[in-house]
């Protein structure tokens, strides 16, 4: 039996989103391992995630999103070396929740293009711990 794969967002999790509070501002940590190839493009995975990202970059910006941070990893300076690398990291940073929830909602966003780029991923929401006056 193959590794089990993920590209879909786990509907009770997408729910407790709901609870968060609205002026909690949200960071999604997302671990991208792209296909080799896209059959229906015939685009590699990565180049069909790039066109999955100008897709989606109106939609960033209606609900004012920020990507933090999208580059590639280049080794584990903690951890298993032979533990192998995801693809890309990619940061994106939301005013609140609802921003998130609206955004992936909205009519015509291109999730359809994220999942066939993709072989497996991962997409954590993050919360920081950092103090505004220490």
């Amino acid at each position: 039996m193959g590794r089990q794969t993920y590209l879909k967002a786990n509907p009770d999790t997408m729910k407790a989103l709901f609870d968060l509070p609205d002026d909690q501002e949200l960071i999604m940590l997302n671990f991208l391992r792209y296909k080799e190839s896209v059959a229906e493009t015939g685009l590699s995975g990565e180049a069909s995630y790039r066109e999955y990202m100008k897709a989606a970059t109106p939609f960033f910006k209606l609900v004012e999103a920020e990507v933090v941070f999208f580059g590639r990893p280049q080794s584990t300076l903690i951890g298993p070396e032979e533990e192998s690398l995801w693809d890309d990291v990619l940061i994106v940073k939301y005013r609140n929740p609802g921003s998130f929830l609206k955004m992936v909602r909205e009519n015509g966003y291109p999730s359809g293009l994220r999942e066939q780029a993709l072989l497996d991923s991962r997409l954590i929401y993050c919360k920081s711990h950092l103090v505004k006056e220490m």
